[in-house]
């Protein structure tokens, strides 16, 4: 019963090395995984490093971006308030010029008996004038004719 007890702490004992073996082989992947893994993180930061600067470069310039448009929003609205003014006294000017129509026009509607009276006088002096000029050649004529008799 001896033997059976040497025979089964033999059995153990090869049990026991045959555990720790595959425990050490498991534990060398498990580190060389490890390593693999503390290889990516550090590829992984420097990486996340270099975002992270681009990433702080792009916001200064999105910065600047967004203070220059600030800017010329700024200088455009000095522009649009010069053209509402120039709009404003376009519109002035044409409301003066509709005020001296409408004074015109009531001024020759008032006085169009007035204009019609003087176009008639207008008229009879340009025929008394033809008259007078249509004599004034005959009598030339007559005088010419006259002479050469």
């Amino acid at each position: 019963m001896e033997s059976l007890l040497y025979i089964s702490a033999l059995v153990a004992a090869i049990a026991f090395a045959v555990l720790v073996i595959y425990l050490v082989r498991t534990l060398k992947s498990a580190n060389r995984t490890l390593d693999h893994v503390a290889n990516t993180m550090a590829g992984l930061e420097k990486q996340v490093s270099g975002i992270t600067k681009e990433t702080e470069e792009l916001l200064h310039r999105t910065n600047r971006l967004a203070d220059d448009l600030q800017e010329k929003s700024e200088s455009l609205n000095t522009v649009f308030a010069s053209v509402k003014d120039l709009g404003d006294s376009v519109g002035q000017v044409n409301q003066s010029i509709r005020h001296v129509s409408d004074t015109v026009s009531f001024q020759v509607v008032k006085q169009s008996d007035q204009i019609a009276k003087a176009v008639q006088w207008g008229n009879v002096a340009i025929d008394l004038y033809s008259k007078f000029k249509q004599k004034k050649e005959q009598n030339e004529l007559k005088e010419e004719k006259g002479y050469e008799r």
